[in-house]
């Protein structure tokens, strides 16, 4: 790094298998709007996801076309929907277990897993690390960095509900993906934007994703 140069510090995005990719993107797109960095990992699990939910592929080799278009979509799968700059993207593949994240010592805000499959609950609760998501988690966790877990599962089974008790034990917020109807959602996406939302407090990344509770009963219906 060059003297008077500012370090890089990104928040690590970590995207399994779990069903709801729009939520993922909804934080992207959120943080880089923020004008934060973004180090990203697409697990090999949530390629499938993706490709069922919206019809994209997520390429290694194509990754910043695959993403661009990715982000550009609604939560309706509409594409052109947001107009989104992914220059300060770092793209790490879920197989690099020599990447930048997985050492303590790569400089970063801390991680958000969206969504968090029971898969991945439990691999990072256990310690597994078998590919990049799960390390660069085990890492925010020692070095004491914020990770905020969205799980995207339901009914929880005792078995997850263990992990997830484990995770919070050691230190990580875990929040499931679960959308609210107080701030007069209308569409899809402003349920989606909700969770997105909440994950970016637990962060603490302002945003403007959603109408916050001001203490006014029905003041959801009439900001409609």
């Amino acid at each position: 790094m060059k003297p008077g140069q500012t370090q890089r510090r990104p928040w690590i995005v970590g995207v399994s298998g779990a069903s709801g990719t729009p939520y993922a993107a909804s934080v992207l797109r959120a943080l880089l709007a923020a004008g934060e960095s973004v180090d990203l990992v697409v697990s090999r699990a949530s390629r499938l996801t993706l490709l069922d939910e919206t019809g994209l592929p997520f390429r290694d080799a194509h990754w910043q076309d695959d993403l661009r278009e990715w982000l550009a979509r609604g939560a309706d799968g509409k594409p052109g929907t947001f107009d989104v700059r992914i220059e300060d993207v770092r793209h790490w593949s879920a197989g690099d277990l020599a990447a930048g994240p997985s050492s303590g010592s790569y400089p970063s805000k801390g991680m958000l897993i969206v969504p968090a499959s029971t898969a991945c609950v439990a691999g990072v609760a256990l310690g597994l690390s078998k590919d990049l998501l799960q390390r660069a988690a085990s890492v925010t966790l020692k070095e004491r960095r914020k990770l905020v877990v969205a799980v995207r599962e339901t009914p929880l089974n005792g078995q997850t509900l263990r992990h997830l008790v484990s995770l919070d034990d050691a230190g990580a917020t875990v929040l499931p993906a679960s959308p609210a109807f107080y701030a007069g959602a209308t569409h899809i996406q402003d349920l989606v934007d909700f969770v997105a939302g909440r994950v970016l407090d637990a962060a603490g990344v302002e945003h403007g994703l959603y109408r916050r509770w001001e203490g006014e009963l029905g003041g959801g219906s009439r900001a409609t």
